[in-house]
């Protein structure tokens, strides 16, 4: 049953500029409308070669069980409700039940979520999922009133205009959540390890996702990627040759950020990696059928010529940030530095139905070039360094969610070996000093991660690099990232077009 056409990944976002979760996806478009009964039929047949599936008529009895059941609720529920609304509720349960990651979404959902590639939608800039009932914030997007608001990482979210949200669904808190540009909207957060639970007032907005910012220190470049949607290439080459030419043509070295990163379009995590890699492979995927399964090689350049590169990943790296983090370290491109990533392997097949949607599915896993999969495990970096030395707020990953799929089809599940690590990897503290300064967003010299970073680079390009960090005087020290904004034009069809 061959259906692939075009294929993206990420976070499926909405237009109140909330997220559901770090998501891998391919986009599927179907021209047979018919399409669903042949594949019932078709699936039946190939469905009687695998023993784990049931046979025709014990399918059939528990479609009539399922026609049973509904007749009944609609017949006795306490109040009426639509066919539409139990239909819904009904795809919802049995989509959601396989996986964390496969769902089905309304017109409406499925709209927004194309509109919002694009890199432009309006709300909150909230990334969020649901744990155990309860909404939780992934991580709020730069420059977003949610980021300016200062929402963290694992945010709970209680209530929305003094309203509670408790055992609330995921789509009915995100639609809650919208509204009309310039309304305000608040929000009651519960934060662990605060005494009690918060507000937060916030003004709803267009959002133009700014996924590249850029600085540089000294002649050391600095990449931020927060997404991987149309821009997401293009921003990033547009960024790299102003560093090259505000470095008077030189560059030491480059530092590429995937922090909190929640993934977007495959196109753009290959194209990405082939910025670093000259040849092989970036990204292979597995289907069940093994005629489903691709590769991915890069397009034969290095942008760098061979530049020491450093790439900051945690937590909240997941989806197309992984791709790119694991191409990198498995071809021993660059050198990875902070936190394990999320672990999100799985790849969601976004198959349209007209007139009424689209179901999210997982169809396949993806592996790095080396045959790893990071599914439930996430990519372990080559220098662990924490944030801070707390605990990480960020504490949810994949491992972490209800019935994930197993990490299976891989040829192994460690890391590559290193043996190719500067000296200073083995000087580098995984914690900050005791008297290090609480991480400021806006003030680069608090960030720990990004000071190490620094370092490292320094010594892969053979410079001077002093012993120990140095703690910062914050309040003698004024540091702007200077932000490269793209506002180039999205392409339209890339999302649907064959890769």
């Amino acid at each position: 049953m061959k259906f692939r056409t075009g294929m993206l990944l990420g976070t499926a976002f909405f237009m109140a500029g909330v997220a559901i979760g770090p998501q891998l996806q391919e986009w599927i478009h179907f021209k047979d409308t018919n399409f669903f009964t042949k594949a019932l039929a078709e699936g039946v047949n190939s469905d009687n070669k695998d023993k784990k599936v049931q046979n025709p008529n014990e399918t059939y009895q528990l479609l009539t069980l399922f026609g049973n059941i509904f007749d009944l609720v609609r017949s006795n529920y306490v109040e009426p409700v639509s066919d539409r609304d139990l239909v819904t509720n009904a795809l919802n349960g049995m989509l959601s039940g396989l996986d964390p990651h496969s769902s089905y979404m309304t017109e409406k959902q499925y709209a927004n979520m194309e509109i919002q590639t694009k890199g432009e939608f309006g709300g909150l800039g909230l990334e969020v999922q649901e744990e155990d009932g309860r909404i939780k914030v992934v991580s709020p997007i730069d420059g977003t009133p949610a980021a300016r608001a200062g929402v963290k990482p694992g945010d709970y979210i209680v209530a929305i205009d003094g309203k509670t949200i408790d055992g609330m669904s995921l789509n009915a808190a995100v639609d809650k959540m919208r509204g009309k540009p310039n309304t305000k909207i608040v929000l009651t957060l519960f934060r662990l390890k605060e005494p009690k639970p918060f507000t937060v007032t916030m003004t709803r907005e267009i959002i133009h996702i700014q996924v590249i910012k850029s600085a540089l220190y000294d002649k050391i470049g600095y990449i931020r990627v927060s997404q991987f949607n149309e821009e997401t290439n293009k921003g990033l080459i547009k960024a790299y040759d102003k560093l090259k030419k505000d470095a008077g043509g030189k560059l030491t070295g480059l530092i590429l950020d995937l922090r909190n990163d929640p993934g977007g379009l495959l196109n753009q995590a290959i194209d990405v990696s082939s910025d670093f890699i000259s040849d092989g492979t970036i990204v292979s995927t597995k289907a069940r059928n093994p005629k489903d399964s691709q590769r991915w090689n890069a397009h034969g350049s290095d942008m760098t010529n061979g530049l020491p590169i450093v790439v900051l990943i945690n937590g909240g790296s997941a989806s197309a940030s992984e791709i790119v983090a694991g191409a990198l370290q498995d071809h021993r491109r660059a050198v990875l530095l902070g936190e394990k990533s999320f672990g999100k392997g799985s790849v969601q097949s976004v198959i349209p139905i007209p007139g009424n949607g689209a179901v999210r599915l997982t169809t396949a896993r993806y592996y790095t070039p080396s045959g790893r999969s990071i599914q439930g495990l996430g990519i372990t970096p080559d220098i662990h360094v924490q944030e801070s030395r707390e605990k990480p707020e960020f504490s949810i990953r994949e491992a972490d969610l209800d019935h994930i799929i197993k990490n299976a089809g891989g040829t192994n599940t460690k890391p590559p070996v290193r043996n190719d690590l500067p000296a200073i990897a083995s000087n580098i503290a995984a914690q900050p000093p005791e008297n290090w300064p609480k991480y400021d967003f806006s003030n680069p010299a608090t960030d720990y991660q990004l000071q190490q970073a620094i370092r490292v680079v320094r010594s892969m390009a053979g410079l001077p690099v002093a012993k120990e960090i140095t703690v910062p005087v914050v309040k003698k020290l004024k540091i702007n990232i200077p932000a490269n904004e793209n506002k180039s034009e999205p392409e339209q069809n890339k999302v649907k077009q064959k890769q």
